[in-house]
């Protein structure tokens, strides 16, 4: 039978692979619907070319060229609307193609200090969040079915990931980390997990009590004074077995000799 934390990590690493297949399936149908706007929008021009040129126009055409948006389309019918619409469809490919870096891990130095709600410090709340916002943008418009599926899709990752981040907070990245499933694996008694000391109180206490100890033996010598140089501190050398010897007298050598007149 597995541990208990070995559930939490297929779990979470699970959920993972879930998000990132669902962030590849919104990066593939945002490409497709890009492509898809921007020739609709050329139709479109040149049916308004064709019909400014014609003098005679039908209400089934003035009715096109005045919609909302522009016919099989996410573009809106307005002044820079295909500017808008093509900028939206870039910047949730941007964010799509970040959130997938941040499930791979890959830069974590970059997350961390950049973008710290991605990074390892922080839980899966944050990734969540960014996804069901990417979600419910893509799901505001009409879209075809591929794009509409793959939103939901993770509309629906994006909340999973934020009741694994209120149920893990910040330590459902490290739980679901390779690296540190090996670490762990390494002794059979996990002793840090996540930079937290998880030993038991049993295993911690011989450290403290021999603190203890050992400030308490430290105490009276600590209260002591130095013997210093002097004859009292010769004294305790000899009581310690040490013996001083008086150095030879002698005389240096840049001293001057004495002439045999000055004796």
């Amino acid at each position: 039978m597995l541990p208990p934390r070995a559930y939490t990590f297929i779990g979470l690493n699970g959920l993972r692979i879930l998000s990132i297949i669902g962030l590849l399936l919104v990066f593939s149908s945002n490409i497709l619907t890009l492509v898809n706007d921007i020739k609709a929008v050329n139709r479109f021009q040149e049916g308004k070319a064709s019909a400014s040129d014609s003098a005679i126009t039908n209400t089934t055409a003035q009715d096109i060229l005045n919609s909302d948006y522009i016919a099989g389309s996410t573009v809106p019918n307005q002044p820079a609307g295909v500017f808008w619409a093509v900028l939206n469809r870039l910047l949730i490919i941007v964010q799509v193609i970040v959130l997938l870096l941040s499930e791979f891990g890959w830069p974590s130095a970059f997350f961390n200090r950049f973008f710290p709600v991605l990074g390892k410090d922080f839980g899966l709340g944050a990734l969540g969040i960014i996804q069901c916002l990417l979600g419910a943008a893509i799901l505001s418009h009409h879209v075809d079915e591929f794009s509409l599926v793959a939103a939901f899709f993770l509309f629906a990752i994006g909340c999973l990931n934020m009741l694994a981040g209120l149920i893990f907070r910040d330590g459902a990245k490290s739980k679901r980390s390779v690296t540190s499933w090996r670490e762990q694996a390494k002794s059979a008694l996990p002793t840090h997990v996540a930079g937290v000391d998880i030993r038991p109180v049993a295993a911690a206490a011989p450290s403290f009590v021999s603190n203890v100890f050992k400030s308490d033996e430290k105490a009276p010598g600590e209260a002591k004074a130095g013997h210093g140089f002097g004859l009292a501190g010769e004294r305790a050398a000899g009581l310690k077995g040490y013996l001083i010897s008086r150095p030879v007298e002698s005389v240096p050598r840049y001293a001057p000799k004495r002439s045999p007149s000055a004796a």
